[in-house]
């Protein structure tokens, strides 16, 4: 993927509260026009880290840049371009929906007509007309979700943060939400998520995992789970003598698994590459008498890199990950 201009640009971001240190000194760099996606347990300082990119809390140490500008000197400018969306529904609940999408919009300085153009516009898109008239206070989880993005675009940003976007809802909601981030992108915005959903995870265009206020891996979700393990997993279902047969095999890192199952092998290796090995481990052993009934590469998840990752960092709660 061809990268942009940093959007987001992090350097030794600190954040203390008390004697807690919620962020270690990251350094983080998000491209424009990419999803990027925070992930880490409970506690791992995902979102102290965008309330710092926002300059919504101030870092302790270490400093931050959004298109350029830095936040903590020019926080204003900065809220001029960003929209965010937070975990918790944060909207005016005894205001409807178009009240709400309105007043924000006058907020970052529409006129009061530009602001009426804009929240129809915005109701059309996120399909809330239905419920204009509505108190946000009075809508369905799904329905307050797509309100909140509504919001957070209500001045057009250029850079996107959303906290746990599709926490708590419907699948058909996510898949909708998901559907809104990638047209977003297509149309040039930035987006910064948290999230502890793996699948969500696998559709950004890089991430990084964070643990205990660190970042311990950043790249594309295939990097990492490549990173993660060494190298990529195979499996090979053939005869008995085939472990024999390996020796001297090019690209294979390590034998995962061996075991006997009636009258065949199954293998599992450890290779650079997959897509450059597994042909010419099958003709190897072919060409050495050895017949290979299956092979195939293993599918690794996010989660199975992620939990690898963050056991080996000695985080316990890596198998539950969350916000």
């Amino acid at each position: 993927m061809e990268m942009g201009a940093p959007a987001v640009e992090a350097r030794q971001l600190t954040k203390y509260f008390g004697s807690f240190k919620a962020v270690d000194g990251i350094d983080l760099v998000v491209r424009e026009g990419e999803i990027f996606g925070l992930l880490g347990p409970n506690g791992a300082g995902k979102t102290t880290t965008i309330r710092m990119i926002l300059g919504l809390i101030k870092p302790s140490s270490g400093w931050v840049k959004v298109f350029g500008i830095d936040v903590e000197r020019s926080r204003k400018e900065v809220h001029k371009i960003t929209g965010y969306m937070p975990q918790r529904f944060s909207l005016y609940e005894d205001l409807t929906v178009e009240e709400n999408l309105k007043l924000f919009a006058m907020l970052y300085g529409a006129s009061r007509r530009g602001a009426e153009e804009r929240a129809k516009e915005l109701m059309e898109e996120f399909q809330l007309t239905a419920y204009k008239s509505r108190l946000a206070g009075k809508l369905s989880g799904g329905t307050k979700q797509r309100l909140a993005l509504a919001v957070a675009l209500v001045h057009r940003p250029k850079l996107l943060v959303v906290d746990e976007p599709t926490a708590g809802v419907d699948p058909p909601i996510r898949r909708r939400l998901w559907e809104y981030f990638e047209r977003l992108k297509r149309e040039g915005v930035t987006i910064l998520l948290t999230t502890h959903y793996m699948d969500e995870a696998e559709k950004c265009d890089r991430i990084a995992l964070m643990s205990r206020g660190r970042i311990i891996a950043e790249g594309t979700p295939e990097s990492i789970k490549r990173d993660a393990f060494g190298g990529e997993l195979v499996e090979l279902i053939a005869t008995p003598d085939a472990l024999s047969k390996l020796d001297g095999a090019p690209g294979i890192e390590e034998v995962v698994e061996c075991s006997r199952e009636g009258r065949v092998l199954r293998l599992r290796l450890l290779v650079d590459r997959a897509s450059d090995r597994l042909l010419g481990i099958v003709k190897r052993l072919e060409a050495r008498g050895v017949k290979v009934y299956r092979a195939y590469q293993v599918y690794v998840s996010l989660e199975d890199a992620f939990i690898k990752l963050t056991v080996g960092d000695g985080d316990g709660s890596a198998s539950s990950p969350s916000s």
